[in-house]
């Protein structure tokens, strides 16, 4: 197969698919295309893809006409969706189930898409998990800096000190994403509290943290006292390739406190927060009422030295599948890899994509 691997193209995003070890790999039995450039970010060379085997192409169009299966980070944006083709497998995030018209041009094209999101075991989404461990530790890093006055913030230290209280963290959801954020507000001494829908999994985030992050049976109420008292708000509910639920809405967000601050890792699925927009991390944050929202879309993307490898390391092996087997075998071989299946010849492969979209 030939396997092309792409430089990503969106505001700051700096990750790549691949790095040496992955085309190592691959390039045992098959041709792997690398663009030009596309590991600079994440501070691998070309020289480097050359040496495990690659061969560097110079622009984008070589591969997306080349290429059997195009390898990606984030989605592909408008400008890329003409030089898709019918029959090509893409292999990327994709979070269709809010964004209605890359979902249209993969249909359109007859693309066959697979999500990285949606590749799940067990329930446990093995490609989503390491982007989500990332996204929430850097959901602190970020809420606390927005937290500062200069940025727009209330001006609190979240860790406070001696004789002051610490600032009031409160995160909605107690997955990947939730434990992640949790690990580093109370590593940081925060007043942390963590809201989920299940009682099981707040028994083992009690366990986790051994009573030192206070967890809340999560509804409606609870998420209003909550909020109103909280100086950073982590968003970080998934509902697997569905739209998130909006558990925060601008009424709510009225009655907060002047200055807090609301962090949308969820937005990549349309956020869980009303009158959330994705933001770049050129421009990260807005203002609702007297609170800002921040929503950057691809905040892994700010750390690639990092968040490739970590991101690389759990793809591999079902790039190996697909390569090795054929698409249609390596998901008959293996569930997991087909519920990442989303899109095929013109047709809606993934429930939550198509109730999302009505199609």
């Amino acid at each position: 197969m030939i396997i092309g691997c792409l430089k990503e193209i969106k505001n700051n995003e700096s990750r790549v698919a691949l790095t040496p070890s992955g085309v190592h790999a691959l390039a045992a039995h098959h041709e792997v295309l690398i663009e030009a450039g596309a590991g600079i970010g994440s501070a691998i060379t070309d020289a480097q893809y050359v040496e495990a085997g690659a061969t560097i192409v110079a622009s984008a169009d070589e591969i997306w006409q080349r290429a059997e299966m195009v390898m990606k980070v984030k989605e592909p944006i408008a400008i890329e969706y003409p030089k898709m083709r019918k029959g090509q497998i893409l292999f990327t995030y994709l979070h269709l189930a809010a964004d209605r018209e890359l979902t249209l041009a993969l249909i359109e094209r007859g693309v066959t898409a697979i999500a990285y999101e949606t590749v799940e075991v067990n329930r446990h989404l093995p490609l989503l998990a390491p982007m989500s461990e990332v996204a929430g530790r850097m959901s602190i890093q970020v809420g606390a800096a927005a937290l500062q006055r200069p940025n727009g913030g209330r001006g609190v230290l979240l860790p406070g000190v001696p004789g002051v209280r610490p600032g009031k963290v409160v995160i909605l959801g107690g997955g990947v994403v939730g434990v992640a954020a949790a690990t580093i507000a109370h590593g940081m001494h925060a007043d942390v509290t963590i809201l989920d829908l299940n009682l099981e999994r707040l028994a083992e985030i009690d366990q986790i943290f051994a009573g030192q992050v206070k967890t809340l049976a999560s509804s409606a109420y609870e998420i209003e006292q909550q909020c109103m008292e909280a100086d950073l708000v982590i968003g970080a509910v998934l509902v697997p390739g569905a739209k998130a639920p909006k558990l925060v809405t601008q009424d709510l967000v009225a009655k907060m406190k002047p200055g807090s601050v609301l962090v949308d890792v969820a937005i990549d699925q349309g956020g869980c927060f009303e009158g959330s927009h994705a933001t770049t991390h050129a421009d990260p944050t807005f203002k609702v009422h007297e609170s800002l929202y921040y929503c950057v879309a691809n905040m892994p993307g700010a750390v690639p030295a990092t968040s490739t490898y970590a991101l690389a390391n759990a793809t591999i092996k079902y790039a190996l599948a697909i390569a090795n087997k054929g698409w249609e075998k390596a998901i008959a071989d293996d569930p997991a890899l087909g519920f990442g299946l989303n899109v095929h010849d013109g047709q809606i492969k993934y429930a939550a994509v198509a109730a999302a979209h009505n199609l």
